[in-house]
């Protein structure tokens, strides 16, 4: 029965197994590997923090631009808010400069109307008065003769041209 056990091929890859394993603990291999996995636990756990660090240093700067963007969209409504008001006060600026324009334009035209009605009104009354005056000489020259004549129609001349001027 025992060179049965030991005709097995399972008995003696459990007695190689249990000699390599006796050589490793001589040698100390075991230290080795639990330092190499150390190491490797311990590089695992730095690059799981920096990635950590890194993760939130992320989500802060989601964050700022998140606020950048807020603050540029805020900043870009006064803008056009101030553009839009501005374009209406230079609207109605615009308006009462052209509705100015248009009173002045208007007062200007009446005053040359006024003028041209005076200028019409003076030479009507120029013209009666040169009428008045020529009909007057005509008259006082046939029935006054002499210097008399001439004296008197020099003065009445004289007064039809002031009281009608």
């Amino acid at each position: 029965m025992f060179y049965e056990i030991l005709a097995e091929p399972e008995t003696w890859v459990a007695i190689a197994f249990f000699i390599l394993m006796a050589v490793f603990a001589w040698f100390g291999i075991h230290r080795t590997v639990l330092k190499t996995l150390d190491h490797r636990s311990e590089r695992i756990k730095g690059e799981l923090d920096d990635a950590r660090r890194l993760k939130e240093e992320a989500a802060k700067l989601l964050a700022d631009y998140k606020a950048r963007h807020a603050s540029a969209e805020r900043e870009a409504e006064a803008i056009i808010a101030s553009a839009k008001a501005d374009a209406e006060r230079i609207a109605a600026e615009a308006k009462a400069k052209m509705e100015d324009f248009v009173a002045r334009r208007t007062k200007t035209a009446e005053g040359k109307i006024a003028l041209a009605e005076a200028q019409a009104l003076a030479d009507v009354r120029a013209a009666a008065a040169d009428a008045a005056v020529a009909a007057a000489s005509t008259i006082l020259s046939q029935s006054v003769k002499g210097t008399l004549a001439d004296d008197l129609l020099a003065k009445g001349i004289a007064e039809v041209r002031q009281k009608l001027n």
